[in-house]
C-alpha cells in the first residue's frame, strides 16, 4: 500500500494559496541556520511547497534546488523564478551523489511509514556532501496523545498512524518517533541539535533537528 500520500491534499492547498498565508513566511529557524551558511552554498528545499524558503533562500544569494511531488507549490514558485524547481518523490531523488552542500526539509519526511521514510533518510544523506549540514522537523510522540483524543486514528504500521480528520492530512499516513527512535533512523548523521518544540497549536510537538552528513 502506498503510504506517501498527503502531497494529494497539499496540492490542492498549494492551488489555492492566499496572500499573506504562514505558507508563505519563512521559519525563524530556517533562517537562523541560513545565517551560518557560506555564501552561494547549494541548497535543496526538500518538499518545498510554495517555496517560502527556497524563494528567500535565494535571495539570500545561495543555489537553490526545490523538490516537491505537489506541481501546484512548484508552479507558484516558477511565478517568481530564481529557483530551479524539480518534480520528483522525497525517496527517489534524482540527484547525483553529493550533490548539494545542505539540505532542508521542514515539516515533510514524516509524511509517510517507516520504509518510506528510511528511503528518504538514506537519499538526504546520499544527495548531501560530507560535512553538510540537514535541516529538518519530525512529529514528536508527544503529539501522539493530543492526536488521539481530537480525532479517531489508528497505527497502521509501526508509529504510523492515520486520523480520521476529514479535508486535513491526517487522513493520510504520518509517523511519530521519540528522540532515540530519531537517532536511529539517521544513521551516518550527528546530531548538533534536536528540540522537542509545541507549534502554534496545542500539543503540536515537532523535533526540529541539525544534523551534520558523516
Amino acid at each position: 500500500m502506498k503510504t506517501d500520500t498527503a502531497d494529494q491534499h497539499w496540492n490542492d492547498q498549494w492551488a489555492g494559496i492566499e496572500q499573506g498565508s504562514k505558507w508563505l513566511i519563512p521559519e525563524q529557524d530556517v533562517t537562523a541556520w541560513a545565517k551560518t551558511l557560506p555564501s552561494g552554498a547549494r541548497i535543496l528545499d526538500l518538499g518545498a511547497g510554495v517555496g517560502r524558503h527556497a524563494l528567500w533562500l535565494a535571495a539570500q544569494g545561495f543555489t537553490v534546488t526545490a523538490l516537491d511531488s505537489a506541481p501546484d507549490g512548484l508552479a507558484e514558485i516558477d511565478k517568481t523564478g530564481g529557483v530551479e524547481t524539480v518534480l520528483a518523490r522525497m525517496d527517489a531523488l534524482p540527484f547525483e551523489d553529493h550533490a548539494f552542500d545542505h539540505v532542508l526539509s521542514w515539516n515533510v519526511i514524516y509524511h509517510g511509514d517507516e520504509d518510506v521514510l528510511l528511503r528518504t533518510i538514506s537519499e538526504i544523506r546520499r544527495v548531501l556532501a560530507p560535512g553538510g549540514t540537514y535541516l529538518g522537523t519530525m512529529l514528536s510522540k508527544r503529539r501522539l496523545p493530543h492526536e488521539r483524543s481530537a480525532h479517531p486514528g489508528r497505527e497502521i504500521s509501526r508509529n504510523a498512524w492515520v486520523f480520521d480528520a476529514p479535508d486535513t492530512d491526517k487522513m493520510h499516513p504520518h509517523y511519530f518517533c521519540s528522540a532515540a527512535e530519531l537517532i536511529a533512523l539517521f544513521s551516518g548523521f550527528e546530531v548538533l541539535g534536536l528540540k522537542d518544540l509545541e507549534h502554534e497549536t496545542p500539543g503540536s510537538f515537532h523535533w526540529h533537528m541539525t544534523m551534520e552528513r558523516l
